[in-house]
């Protein structure tokens, strides 16, 4: 059965966006005329999904308006410490309630069919702990990294390792198993922790998305991905 619940994540300092994010915070950034999460939260309500956590911690204040105001059903998860994804991802599990979640992160603007069923579709829990969308390099606009992952012909992962560059690029959106959580505790830790377990357990695996998608992480992301919108 796949997750009825989503973690967005959006407790970032998005210090890439330089002057955008020192009086507002990322997930509150436009493009066009709407703000990242609300692109977001378009995603999560046209999958279902019953039960939605943001995370917040940059100008929470801000976020905590924005949501009353506009989506007074989403349950906020409050860290006064940054705790990173692992952490923060811990730390919402009480809201998150059930076996497994989808996470998404709040600054990719995706550009084809929404992911969130994508990824339901294709989770299988007897072989998997965590399904990770995965988008082709050269189809992630405004991203210059190597890559993250390959992908293996019966759909596992395996890290880029010491190679040059990677086939995939994980623009932030899975399924995964919160159990898996459980052996770390409450400090800051990243969710790599988490796949690295899973990888070595050969229990990762991934799912490529038919579409493009935009990285928002820096100023001259909005206009790529007000393009990519428009095209």
């Amino acid at each position: 059965m796949s997750p009825d619940a989503i973690m967005i994540f959006a407790a970032g300092l998005g210090t890439r966006m330089g002057a955008l994010t020192q009086t507002r915070p990322k997930p509150l950034i436009e493009v066009a005329g709407r703000p990242l999460l609300d692109h977001a939260l378009d995603l999560v309500r046209g999958a279902g999904l019953g039960r939605i956590v943001v995370n917040t911690h940059a100008h929470a204040g801000q976020m905590r308006d924005w949501l009353t105001a506009n989506a007074p059903d989403v349950r906020i998860s409050h860290e006064p410490e940054r705790l990173e994804t692992g952490g923060g991802l811990r730390r919402a599990l009480p809201l998150l309630g059930g076996e497994t979640a989808f996470t998404l992160n709040a600054d990719t603007v995706w550009h084809g069919p929404n992911p969130l069923p994508l990824l339901a579709a294709a989770w299988d829990p007897g072989r998997m702990d965590a399904l990770l969308c995965l988008v082709p390099r050269q189809d992630v606009v405004g991203h210059a990294g190597p890559g993250d992952f390959f992908l293996e012909a019966d759909g596992r992962l395996r890290r880029r390792g010491e190679a040059a560059a990677a086939d995939f690029v994980y623009p932030g959106c899975q399924i995964l198993k919160l159990e898996t959580l459980a052996r770390f505790g409450p400090e800051p830790f990243s969710l790599n922790l988490v796949w690295d377990a899973m990888h070595t357990a050969e229990r990762l695996f991934g799912a490529v998305y038919p579409g493009r998608c935009v990285d928002v992480g820096r100023p001259e992301g909005i206009a790529l991905a007000e393009a990519e919108l428009q095209a």
